[in-house]
């Protein structure tokens, strides 16, 4: 037995646990899920239960889009913790509370339990609208940035655009006043049979 038995430094150490990774996608569908569910079962009161549901059906129309704004984006994480945190919060520190109690005792700045969850609600709404707007407008950007590429290389659509394939005969300038092919010139005479000049 050496000294480092004694120490116990001669047993393998134990591997690291691993770490749980950001929810996917369908993690976060069903926690959207759980939480409609548990405020219906609650019986939460109409105005709650329209702002919930408007905030969960923005979400899940974000999430799909969630990976263009880029892995650890900041609106992301909003999402995200809407999902996994704000939202199941607001919700059970509500339904946690006698119901009369919550819905008609004043608590903070006049407003009763229900007003204040109201107000967080349309705040997340808010937020998570922006978020949509923000994962919508990337792709937007794509549109607008091909766009410019393909005036650049082509040439503005209402103008016929340009292939790049040869002279563009469309873009070609005027004949000067007086000039073969000016308006009022006489035409020259083109034999077909002679060489170009």
């Amino acid at each position: 037995m050496g000294i480092r038995s004694w120490f116990g430094l001669d047993k393998p150490e134990a591997p690291e646990p691993a770490r749980p990774g950001p929810p996917t996608t369908e993690a976060l569908l069903e926690a959207l899920g759980a939480i409609e569910a548990q405020a219906r079962e609650g019986h939460v009161p109409g105005v709650v239960l329209s702002r919930l549901l408007r905030v969960t059906r923005i979400v899940r129309q974000t999430l799909p889009r969630l990976a263009n704004l880029g892995i650890g984006s900041s609106q992301g994480y909003s999402v995200m913790a809407t999902v996994t945190d704000y939202l199941p919060v607001a919700i059970g520190n509500y339904l946690r509370l006698p119901r009369d109690w919550a819905d008609t005792r004043p608590i903070a700045a006049g407003k009763s339990s229900v007003m204040l969850l109201v107000d967080q609600l349309d705040l997340l709404g808010t937020t998570m609208d922006k978020v949509y707007d923000a994962v919508n407008r990337a792709d937007a950007e794509a549109i607008i940035v091909h766009g410019a590429f393909l005036e650049e290389k082509f040439g503005q659509a209402s103008a016929g655009g340009v292939l790049g394939l040869g002279p563009d005969p469309v873009a070609a300038p005027p004949p000067a006043p007086g000039s073969p092919g000016a308006a009022g010139a006489p035409a020259p005479s083109v034999n077909p049979l002679a060489p170009p000049e």
